[in-house]
């Protein structure tokens, strides 16, 4: 290997040092949970979240982080529910534009014209246009920090059925993007097979 070149130290404490924005272009790239919520009072609610992932394979259970109480946190703590629909390259500009700082009880899918149909196993409703939801239950909330990470099992899986190869969601259908640094997203991604070692000696 190569020597390795001189770094630069951020100390997040450090007076002008952005971490956040340091953070955000080095965890690359980050799938995008595009969250649909209903209020105490029936309104929607579409926005997307960059901090997302599988929390636990049994239970199913997977999370996001909502930087600040925002109102996806308030409807999922009035109602206990959230879909996550899958954000495919074809819904990129709805996906962007839901994310504008649109005023209190808002539904962004209403003002945006973006078409939304009846989830199987919550009353929050899933995008229509997307490829695949997952349904959840709130399982738990979790403050750190300014953030509150949002902890869903899951109820229901979707997947329309011209994305699927064989039974499993195949990723040239599904064509998702992502979220890269500052204003930067990421295509879908270059997919290549490699085997998991199944011991030691399979590397060394």
């Amino acid at each position: 290997m190569a020597d390795p070149a001189a770094r630069t130290v951020f100390d997040p404490a450090a007076e002008g040092v952005n971490a956040y924005k340091l953070l955000t272009a080095l965890v690359v790239p980050r799938p995008i949970a595009w969250v649909s919520t209903l209020d105490a009072d029936g309104r929607g609610n579409l926005a997307p979240h960059s901090f997302f992932t599988v929390a636990s394979g049994r239970p199913p259970v997977i999370l996001f982080s909502s930087l600040g109480r925002k109102d996806t946190v308030r409807n999922i703590e009035e109602t206990g529910e959230f879909v996550v629909s899958f954000p495919s390259e074809s819904l990129l500009d709805y996906i962007n534009a839901s994310s504008a700082p649109f005023e209190h009880g808002d539904d962004e899918a209403e003002q945006l014209g973006i078409r939304t149909e009846p989830s199987e196993t919550v009353r929050a409703p899933r995008v229509a246009e997307s490829p695949a939801s997952i349904e959840c239950r709130l399982e738990r909330i979790v403050e750190v920090g300014s953030a509150y990470v949002v902890f869903g099992e899951v109820t229901a899986i979707t997947v329309r059925e011209d994305v699927l190869v064989n039974g499993h969601p195949a990723m040239e259908h599904l064509r998702p993007v992502s979220r890269l640094g500052r204003d930067e997203w990421g295509r879908p991604p270059e997919v290549f097979r490699l085997a998991r070692p199944q011991k030691p000696e399979d590397v060394l």
